[in-house]
């Protein structure tokens, strides 16, 4: 028999939530930021309905600290805009409204409704495979929490009496520790294939594990990541490997066959050399550890140890044509990105940094005279010489070159000598000797 708490379809075929009082779950406005309950407030002060939903709520009912706040409400986009003026309209395939406190950014959505119900302007589109081009149309609670992706995301919390609608089971899910798809898994990821990668990305950052229903739909359907647009993939790629849990979200992926609709070189590169996917895991692991201590991290250098295997196999096949090193290097790097770039876009802002770390892989071995010195002042230095030490660690190169470095590093003036006299670059006998200037030839005296 059902309990009478859970969530019923009535006779109408509307969804009748469990409500959970106040006094029966532990999410207190004490937790929820100053700006998310103006916004909530003046929603309700204004008459409309206004709940903060999805991660929030969640996070607070795993006991942990909720960060971001997404609210909804039946009030349209124009009419949240015209309530805050510190706010703006976003999106064309979502439509939804930005309000700002500062650095703090509280996000709130309009209730949608059924693909299908179309209402003059407020349309959906949605293309022959399936996949929601446009959803802009307009419904009521009910509608909304089963257009949410997951069970644990369809979680409202009421400010008017702080009560918590659960529309999917999500409480119970919860409990479990189970990520559950709402409605027909194979239909939801062709309405949007990137709940995919949300559902590894949320299992592997709470520790949950997949329902069988939900995962079973993406090893046939991974290739249809390849309609994603590439610039909304990279800040989904961001998400995936720069919240401290790239490792396991990495093995996720790669089990599922989604890490190659990703990064495609890279996968076949792995299936040809066991080293290229130690680098990854290792680079991966470095990366966790460095977010868990709150040290800074950059995509760059992750991206760079993700694409690196590719950049040298290409580079050897150029060499073995008979192209020079350094040349060879370069234009793998070129023929890498360009591919790259199809799949998931990198912002020069990070793409010409992983040209350098890259670049930097074929300067560290030449040390000879004035070279590590120069080497050494890089910009990139110091992120070149961590993927030296993974590709050393991973077995692509002997170990030496990356202890040879860090002596340098750490060695006074006399140290570097002997390090440089190593490998012939005395400075004071090379980089630092002075050329004789040759003699211009005695012009002939006239007769």
């Amino acid at each position: 028999m059902k309990s009478l708490l859970e969530p019923q379809e009535s006779a109408s075929g509307v969804l009748s939530p469990r409500v959970i009082p106040r006094s029966e779950h532990p999410v207190s406005r004490q937790q929820i930021s100053e700006p998310a309950l103006k916004v909530l407030y003046r929603l309700n002060g204004a008459g409309f309905d206004a709940y903060l939903v999805g991660g929030c709520i969640r996070d607070a009912l795993l006991g942990k600290m909720p960060k971001d706040f997404d609210v909804a409400t039946n009030a349209t986009p124009e009419q949240v805009r015209d309530l805050f003026r510190n706010s703006r309209l976003i999106g064309r395939r979502f439509r939804i409204v930005h309000v700002r406190f500062g650095r703090e950014v509280i996000e709130v959505t309009t209730f949608r409704g059924k693909p299908q119900d179309e209402h003059g302007d407020h349309i959906a589109q949605q293309s022959d495979a399936g996949l929601l081009l446009r959803d802009n149309v307009w419904g009521n609670i009910e509608e909304d929490a089963l257009r949410r992706d997951f069970t644990v995301n369809a979680l409202y919390y009421n400010i008017a009496d702080f009560t918590i609608h659960d529309f999917a089971n999500g409480a119970r899910d919860i409990d479990s520790r189970t990520l559950r798809l709402i409605g027909d898994p194979a239909t939801r990821y062709r309405e949007d294939p990137v709940r995919m990668l949300r559902a590894v990305r949320f299992a592997a950052k709470l520790g949950f594990t997949i329902d069988a229903d939900t995962e079973a739909p993406m090893y046939d359907l991974a290739p249809l990541l390849l309609q994603i647009p590439p610039a909304r993939l990279f800040d989904e790629v961001l998400k995936l490997f720069m919240s401290g849990h790239g490792l396991v979200t990495f093995r996720m992926l790669s089990h599922y066959g989604l890490f190659g609709m990703l990064f495609p070189e890279a996968e076949e590169a792995m299936a040809d050399a066991a080293w290229a996917e130690e680098l990854i895991e290792h680079a991966l692991a470095n990366t966790d550890k460095r977010i868990a201590e709150e040290r800074p991290v950059t995509p760059a250098f992750l991206l760079a140890a993700f694409l690196w295997a590719p950049v040298a196999h290409r580079q050897a096949e150029l060499e073995g044509e008979g192209m020079p090193s350094i040349p060879a290097l370069q234009t793998a790097a070129q023929q890498v990105v360009t591919r790259q770039l199809q799949h998931v876009s990198i912002p020069k802002r990070f793409g010409m940094p992983m040209r350098d770390i890259w670049e930097l892989q074929g300067r560290l071995p030449l040390r000879r005279g004035k070279k590590a010195f120069q080497t050494r002042e890089h910009p990139r230095f110091r992120a070149a010489y961590d993927l030296l030490l993974l590709r050393e660690q991973a077995g692509e190169i002997p170990r030496g070159l990356g202890d040879w470095w860090n002596a340098f590093q750490q060695g006074d003036e006399h140290d570097q000598r002997r390090l440089l006299q190593k490998v012939g670059g005395d400075p004071a006998s090379q980089g630092n000797r002075r050329r004789k200037k040759r003699r211009k030839p005695s012009k002939p005296s006239p007769e």
